[in-house]
């Protein structure tokens, strides 16, 4: 073992991580994308720039990250301060009952062909927006949501239940620019 190693090994381990710069380029960017999650949401503008803002400065003062993980984590922190502003509650509906069956979002594929109205997202109360959001857009797991949200894992799949049903029967249209698309995860 060389003594330059140590060093080397660190310089390594350096560029491993997101500077503030890369999450400066990151919100520059994917800036109209990050916002559109904030808007999402929030349903307020100025709540959604907060959430955007807020985001932005606790990506570059927090935790250090991988850099591959980086615009990842910059929607996260986006999520985790809609999450502050609004404080979305699983609502005490008892339509669902112990043996609901839970609506998956790739049953409704046929009919909906994965397209819903921006307006129909926006309409959905805070905690299923959250969890529709959340989990059929930004993919996060049923664990991560409840984790995020400070609930059960029962509570997201009936929020996402709820969701998914008032988005189905919601009207369609054929795909345009106010329609999000809901993709494949990878």
């Amino acid at each position: 073992m060389t003594e330059g190693t140590p060093i080397q090994v660190r310089e390594h381990e350096g560029s491993l991580y997101a500077s503030h710069e890369d999450f400066h380029t990151i919100f520059n960017e994917d800036r109209n994308e990050l916002y559109q999650l904030s808007f999402l949401l929030t349903r307020d503008p100025a709540q959604a720039e907060r959430c955007l803002v807020s985001g932005l400065e606790d990506c570059v003062s927090g935790n250090r990250v991988f850099r591959e993980w980086a615009r990842s984590w910059a929607k996260r922190t986006i999520v985790q301060n809609a999450i502050r502003e609004l404080k979305p509650r699983p609502s005490q509906s008892d339509s669902l009952q112990s043996g609901a069956i839970f609506l998956d979002i790739d049953k409704l594929s046929s009919r909906s062909g994965r397209h819903f109205e921006v307006d129909a997202v926006l309409r959905l109360a805070d905690f299923e927006r959250f969890v529709f959001i959340m989990s059929a857009l930004e993919h996060y797991s049923e664990h991560d949501c409840a984790l995020l949200l400070g609930c059960s894992v029962r509570d997201i799949r009936e929020g996402r239940t709820r969701a998914l049903k008032e988005l189905a029967d919601s009207h369609h249209m054929e795909p345009s620019d106010n329609q999000l698309v809901v993709q494949e995860k990878n």
